[in-house]
């Protein structure tokens, strides 16, 4: 299986730390964000790695290189200086992601989650993994519901930001920027995503008081 890491965002709600350094290459207790997913994934056995990027982007290659020093091989989708959203960006990388189901996980997340428990053939297009809503989300985004993920429900969990996708899931889109959401729910709509539940430690490092709160609580 492939990994996409989402590294492209501009990281406005973290400034003014993201002006002269990418979200991704935050420090997050003592590494760089995105270095926690990289060995994550590696752990989980999971090597073959793409990552997008657009602001600063050349900050990420520079620090990242060939993944080598970690036992990866990560290939880069630049998207320039406008980046493609969470939909163009993954449609960008198909190229690169293969014709086998890959991982996509949002770069701005810390999680403990562990990729080896991962299910890597989904049944249907899309296999997503929830978990309880936080504080700044109260909401919730779907439910699940007898390991389908559904829109319409009274009691939603928020989407990790992790999941599992086969290429034909974007097979009707087309190149430019969109964003994910509304593919998922069409999808949902035709009974198309599977899910589970993580209950584990999960965070979206969003904001700087987010981003301290996780270096805080270490």
């Amino acid at each position: 299986m492939k990994a996409m890491i989402l590294a492209a965002g501009r990281g406005e709600r973290l400034r003014p730390i993201t002006d002269s350094l990418p979200k991704p290459l935050v420090q997050v207790r003592g590494k760089p964000l995105i270095q926690h997913h990289i060995e994550a994934l590696v752990a989980a056995g999971i090597t073959d790695l793409v990552i997008n990027h657009a602001w600063l982007g050349e900050q990420i290659e520079q620090a990242l290189g060939t993944g080598q020093q970690w036992g990866a091989q990560i290939q880069y989708s630049p998207e320039g200086s406008r980046a493609l959203d969470t939909g163009g960006g993954i449609y960008n990388a198909l190229p690169l992601l293969g014709s086998a189901p890959f991982l996509v996980i949002n770069g701005d997340i810390f999680t403990d989650y562990s990729y080896a428990s991962l299910l890597r053939q989904p049944q249907k297009l899309a296999h997503l993994v929830l978990v309880s809503n936080p504080q700044q989300h109260p909401q919730g985004d779907f439910a699940l519901q007898n390991g389908e993920v559904r829109q319409n429900a009274a009691q939603k969990l928020t989407y990790s930001g992790m999941g599992v996708y086969r290429p034909a899931f974007f097979q009707h889109c087309q190149q430019g920027a969109f964003p994910l959401a509304p593919l998922l729910v069409e999808a949902m709509e035709r009974r198309q995503v599977t899910g589970e539940y993580f209950g584990g430690h999960w965070d979206d490092i969003g904001t700087v008081a987010r981003l301290q709160k996780v270096n805080k609580n270490q």
